[in-house]
């Protein structure tokens, strides 16, 4: 929508979160419990990538996201966009650098895997899981540095079947984590047949 000056409104790019849309009200989803995953983003540029970040950990029930460096961090208009409330739900911390934040989730006793096409690199679905485990990802632009990566356990990707090389790193960050949490809830099925 323009202004008399045909300029674009600022408020016209806010999107507010409805009550009522979600699946259960806040109280009840601050009570779940969480699963043995983390995620640590370095440097991201994006503030919407930040906030789909957010809202796919929340739908899988990540137990803490580390927002490193630059990346945009709540309350910010734009990553609310994206997040739809899930910063509300979601634990999360901004750390300077992302060595802090590995540092910290290994203290946890997390297994690292750096989400990066190298030539190190190996397909996600490939690798053993060991319980819990933190997905690293990077910048948009220069993805994860060397240094970075040599604090990881591992290194794993995302097959690329197509023309390009690479995946968006919201889209990227949500497949992964996904298939890391269907392969928690299997191993779990695994060791506790009773929950089926």
């Amino acid at each position: 929508m323009k202004d008399t000056n045909g300029q674009t409104r600022q408020q016209d790019y806010f999107v507010r979160h409805e009550n009522g849309t979600d699946r259960i009200p806040l109280a009840e989803a601050l009570a779940l419990p969480r699963t043995p995953i983390f995620g640590i983003l370095d440097n991201l540029r994006s503030a919407h990538n930040v906030g789909s970040i957010f809202r796919t950990c929340d739908g899988a029930g990540a137990s803490h996201l580390a927002v490193c460096g630059l990346s945009p961090v709540p309350p910010h208009r734009h990553l609310a966009k994206t997040a739809l409330g899930a910063v509300d739900v979601v634990p999360w911390t901004h750390f300077e650098t992302v060595g802090q934040a590995i540092e910290s989730t290994k203290n946890q006793g997390a297994q690292l895997l750096a989400l990066e096409f190298t030539t190190e690199s190996v397909p996600l679905t490939d690798i053993e899981l060991k319980f819990p485990v933190a997905l690293v990802a990077g910048n948009e632009k220069d993805g994860l540095g060397e240094e970075t990566i040599a604090l990881c356990d591992a290194t794993v990707h995302l097959p690329m079947l197509g023309h390009k090389n690479s995946l968006n790193v919201s889209v990227a960050f949500g497949i992964a984590l996904y298939e890391i949490l269907r392969r928690f809830q299997l191993e779990r099925e695994i060791r506790t047949p009773e929950a089926r």
